[in-house]
């Protein structure tokens, strides 16, 4: 005992309790028995940025963080879900089966969310593919100006600007007519949304902030609401990538040419976006919604009947079910691949099953950002290049701008659109929805949107991307450390 208080007290308490933390941190993350990389990559933090590591561990790396925070939900998901599909069920299994004789393998995908209780398989979908600002906010406006019912907002980025004074403008009226008004923002990601949440609420809307971001809940700032969903009446639903921002508006005001997608549901799936939007707004409000049949509506629209499913999936999730999805998909395929992606980090699943699809001799075509939002992510980005270029597959930068699509066709049979990006933090760490469709028109919608984001890009080539410079390389590397991490 001696000994020890004579030690104390010749290095300095402060100092000894700092070593007996990183002590403890250290074990801490070798008996969480996590993912290796992300382990070392902790680890490497606290060796060598140790008081930013620690702080940066503390409040973003213990799993122990996020169990207690989602515990405190009203309801869980499982128990919501029980109920939706006692209401709501549908003949899946029987859908599932003709899919199947349609496009065999790949239906696994749709067979997945539905034996996980995530998404029935839903048919008599009419589906619009939006490109860009200049497509999504007309048809977004004209949907909102029809409500009679409902409307439900739930959103990562909602600004000020042009755009977000449309829609407040929109929202006010619909309301002030008996329009039931809901909206759920982000708390980070709408950070340039000013005054509107006042308004709103004073006109007795309901708004919600994700995850408010408070010095004292700065645990919660690592789990993002990253979903972009609108539901009106219950029969029309949005999704996909754009958010509710100006900059996705190619009107002259931004130097930046942002290329995105968004896609339009007229038809049965939409209750899935509805289902998902309940469960968000039970969290935010701390209180249980009952899911009324009025807002789950029958709405058949046999115009096109597309096969839609919806794939949800958050820190909550028991498992990663955007990127099982998007796995099964790509292991599946025979033809063709198409992958447009802005934050291009994948997991070692997604990795091996793309360079075993084009050694396969399957056709895998990638287009992510020439020029990223992000120095640390772009590097991350190309980090992974090399391997897949030499199995095959062909990556092409787009010049034309910034692309911030998340979309993927599989032999031009199924598409995914939605908010999920190929790295960690989306499937693990953030919310994030996705439509997988079925639908042969749509999907050929799809490639040739792919098709022409390709002829504003370059490819890829080989030897050239060997030949970068050894800075650029190093650079590359030192951001894959990071990967785990962003």
């Amino acid at each position: 005992m001696e000994i020890i208080l004579q030690f104390i007290r010749q290095y300095h308490l402060v100092t000894v309790i700092i070593v007996l933390s990183y002590l403890g941190v250290f074990f801490t993350i070798l008996l969480d028995n996590r993912n290796p990389a992300k382990s070392l990559a902790y680890i490497l933090l606290l060796v060598f940025l140790p008081v930013l590591g620690l702080i940066v561990y503390y409040f973003f790396g213990r799993d122990l963080r996020k169990k207690r925070i989602f515990s405190r939900k009203v309801f869980k998901d499982a128990d919501i879900a029980q109920k939706y599909l006692d209401q709501y069920s549908r003949h899946s299994e029987e859908e599932l089966e003709l899919m199947e004789k349609e496009i065999g393998d790949l239906v696994q995908p749709f067979r997945h969310l539905y034996v996980e209780k995530i998404s029935f398989v839903h048919t008599g979908n009419k589906v619009t593919l939006l490109t860009n600002g200049e497509e999504k906010f007309p048809a977004l406006f004209e949907a909102l100006e029809k409500a009679q019912h409902h409307i439900h907002i739930e959103y990562y980025i909602l600004s000020k600007d042009d755009i977000g004074n449309k829609l407040t403008e929109i929202l006010l009226r619909k309301a002030s007519k008996g329009v039931k008004v809901r909206v759920i923002v982000d708390d980070r990601g709408s950070n340039r949304i000013k005054d509107i949440p006042q308004k709103l609420m004073n006109a007795g809307i309901e708004v919600y902030k994700f995850m408010p971001v408070r010095f004292g809940s700065l645990a919660q700032a690592n789990y993002r609401n990253h979903r972009k969903i609108v539901v009106i009446d219950g029969k029309a639903g949005f999704v996909g990538g754009i958010n509710l921002d100006d900059r996705y508006l190619n009107n002259g005001k931004h130097k930046l040419y942002w290329r995105d997608t968004h896609m339009l549901i007229e038809g049965p799936a939409v209750k899935e976006l509805q289902f998902n939007f309940f469960k968000s707004l039970s969290f935010v409000a701390k209180k249980q919604f009952e899911l009324d049949a009025t807002y789950f509506p029958d709405s058949n629209n046999t115009e096109n009947s597309a096969n839609v499913s919806i794939a949800a999936s958050g820190p909550a999730s028991p498992h990663p079910f955007n990127m099982e999805v998007l796995l099964e998909a790509i292991t599946q395929a025979k033809k063709s691949i198409k992958i447009t992606n802005p934050y291009f980090i994948p997991s070692d699943q997604i990795l091996t099953a793309l360079e075993l699809a084009a050694a396969a001799g399957v056709d895998v075509e990638l287009i992510i950002p020439g020029k990223s939002d992000s120095f640390i992510v772009a590097h991350a980005s190309f980090s992974y290049l090399t391997p897949l270029i030499a199995r095959g597959v062909k990556v092409y930068l787009y010049d034309k701008g910034f692309v911030h699509a998340k979309t993927m066709v599989v032999d031009g049979k199924i598409g995914f659109v939605g908010t999920v990006n190929m790295d960690i933090r989306s499937f693990y760490i953030n919310f994030e929805i996705a439509a997988i469709v079925q639908h042969p028109g749509f999907c050929a919608q799809m490639e040739a949107a792919f098709a022409r984001d390709k002829a504003n890009s370059h490819i890829i080539i080989a030897a050239e991307w060997a030949n970068r410079s050894r800075f650029n390389k190093l650079l590359d590397s030192v951001c894959h450390l990071l990967t785990p991490l962003l």
